[in-house]
């Protein structure tokens, strides 16, 4: 993939699992969305989009047509990299495969747009998908079945490991607990990523990048992509203090920045878990 690499606003974290979603009036939001029109810096700029989803909620729907209307929207993206969001798992068989029915999904989506008929842009080009890294050792079955179906568009996973003191943060829908990445066993499932050539999608809180440093430093050869600048949190025990988060985030960041074998994905600021006032 080639271009210049971009992020779309993600969901708030604290968005449920699929099937058991309520209506969520605010993302996306036309109408908000349609209060501002800007001129486009550099149209002809190819952009590749490195994080969006899909899904099919109750009063939520974001499937192909709407991702159109997103990368149609007059800049040119003309590729784009889903991520992992709890989306048309398998309703049957071991529940550690049920994930690579989020694959099978999105590589449908990826085959439509491979047609030409939707455009010359490429959705779904790369498909990062979940696989339970405390499964340990065994995880790697999981993996080569989402290489199998993801039909050469699998590039890795995302395997959250959001988690805080406070209640009031997410953990998500792996639920993790305090000291995840540095579980033997997790540590043994990680480490079947890459001899299959498989990326890692960091996603945390920032109080949790020393944690992602070490990691990174006992997996080198792992190449390791940090979502949403690493999860600078403004709410709860975090509100109004700005200044101690960015100190405590810059901190972190720089430690992580030690390792070359991350990267850091520019998005996700403006979810409702953050720092800044967008809401």
């Amino acid at each position: 993939m080639s271009g210049t690499v971009v992020a779309q606003p993600a969901a708030p974290a604290t968005t449920p699992s699929a099937g058991n979603s309520p209506p969520n009036p605010s993302y996306p939001n036309p109408a908000w969305l349609a209060l501002r029109k800007e001129e486009i810096i550099e149209p002809g700029l190819e952009i590749v989009d490195p994080h969006h989803h899909l899904w099919d909620r109750p009063g939520h729907r974001f499937l192909i047509d709407q991702l159109l209307a997103d990368t149609n929207s007059g800049h040119n993206v003309n590729q784009t990299v889903f991520i992992e969001c709890g989306s048309m798992y398998r309703a049957d068989g071991p529940v550690e495969m049920k994930p690579v029915g989020e694959t099978e999904f999105v590589n449908g989506t990826a085959a439509m747009s491979a047609s030409g008929q939707y455009g010359s842009a490429r959705l779904c080009r790369g498909i990062v998908g979940h696989a339970d890294l405390r499964l340990g050792d065994a995880v790697a079955r999981v993996l080569e079945a989402q290489i199998a179906a993801g039909d050469g568009r699998f590039r890795g996973i995302r395997h959250s490991v959001t988690w805080d003191e406070s209640d009031v943060l997410s953990r998500g829908r792996t639920n993790s607990p305090k000291g995840q990445m540095y579980d033997s066993t997790w540590r043994a499932g990680f480490a079947r990523l890459a001899p299959l050539n498989l990326t890692f999608e960091a996603w945390l809180y920032h109080p949790q990048l020393p944690d992602l440093a070490d990691l990174a430093r006992a997996f080198p050869r792992t190449t390791i992509i940090l979502n949403h600048v690493g999860g600078p949190v403004g709410i709860g025990p975090y509100k109004d203090k700005k200044a101690e988060t960015f100190a405590q985030w810059k901190a972190g960041i720089t430690e992580v920045a030690k390792s070359q074998n991350v990267v850091v994905k520019l998005g996700g600021l403006g979810m409702t878990f953050g720092m800044f006032d967008f809401y």
